[in-house]
């Protein structure tokens, strides 16, 4: 039985095409980050509209894993988003941004509260009500200008797309090697 190893390194290749794709999407985003956002949101719409049409089809064959009920909710709900998502994946993105900007206020108020609690138990304890602080002031800085948060995210994501491209066309190389 031949190793792995030969194996691998000829599908280094496949490693190549992820790490042009995450490159250039990164790209993508970090230059239009609006647009990167709103496809995003599309293509999870896209996604979402997916699963809910399987989703409904399955509870009504009545092999589901869970009661029909809840099947029947999920893709009524699946289809719903994918809906708002494809049609308006802007809104739907400053919808969520909007849920994002709820979560990081309340993450941070049980931060600090966290905090206070364990102050006599750990070292450091201002550094977790540090970042509660910051949670709070990023979520009402969300709440306040959507627009500019959905951009800084998408920029995030962008970069997050960038490097792990980067490192997939580094692998994709190393793996070449092998061959």
């Amino acid at each position: 039985m031949p190793g792995i190893l030969p194996l691998i390194g000829r599908s280094w290749w496949v490693l190549l095409v992820y790490g042009i794709l995450g490159v250039i999407f990164g790209l993508f985003a970090l230059a239009r980050p609006l647009a990167a956002a709103t496809a995003m949101v599309w293509a999870i719409g896209v996604l979402a509209l997916a699963e809910g049409v399987v989703s409904l089809f399955a509870a009504f064959s009545g092999k589901v894993a869970v009661s029909k009920g809840w099947v029947l909710l999920y893709a009524v709900l699946s289809i719903l988003f994918g809906i708002m998502a494809v049609v308006n994946p802007v809104g739907t993105a400053g919808a969520l941004l909007l849920f994002l900007a709820a979560w990081l206020i309340f993450a941070g108020i049980y931060r600090i509260i966290f905090a206070i609690r364990v102050r006599q138990e750990i070292k450091g304890e201002w550094l977790i009500a540090l970042s509660g602080v910051l949670s709070i002031a990023l979520g009402i800085l969300f709440v306040i200008s959507p627009l500019t948060g959905l951009v800084v995210t998408a920029w995030w994501i962008g970069a997050g797309a960038l490097i792990y491209g980067v490192l997939q066309i580094v692998a994709a190389f190393k793996l070449r090697a092998l061959k």
